[in-house]
C-alpha cells in the first residue's frame, strides 16, 4: 500500500485497514512458529503498511486538535 492510496482512505476505512493489518501480522506470526509462511517478506511489508496507517490516522488527529 502506497503512502497515497492511506490518504485517500477515510478515518473509518483507516482503523478498519489497522485492524485488518494487526490481525495478519498476528497470523504471520503464527505461521511463522509453525513454518509454514511461504514468503517471509510479507510480515516486514505488513509492518510498514500498519506503520503508514497508524501514522496518517496520528497526523489526521493532531491536525483535528489544532483547528
Amino acid at each position: 500500500m502506497k503512502p497515497a492510496e492511506v490518504r485517500k482512505l477515510s478515518n473509518d476505512d483507516l482503523k478498519g485497514e489497522a485492524i485488518r493489518l494487526r490481525r495478519e501480522l498476528f497470523d504471520l506470526r503464527c505461521q511463522t512458529t509453525t513454518e509454514k509462511v511461504a514468503d517471509n517478506s510479507r510480515i516486514s511489508k505488513a509492518r510498514k503498511d500498519l506503520a503508514r496507517v497508524l501514522t496518517e490516522r496520528n497526523a489526521r488527529a493532531a491536525a483535528g486538535k489544532k483547528n
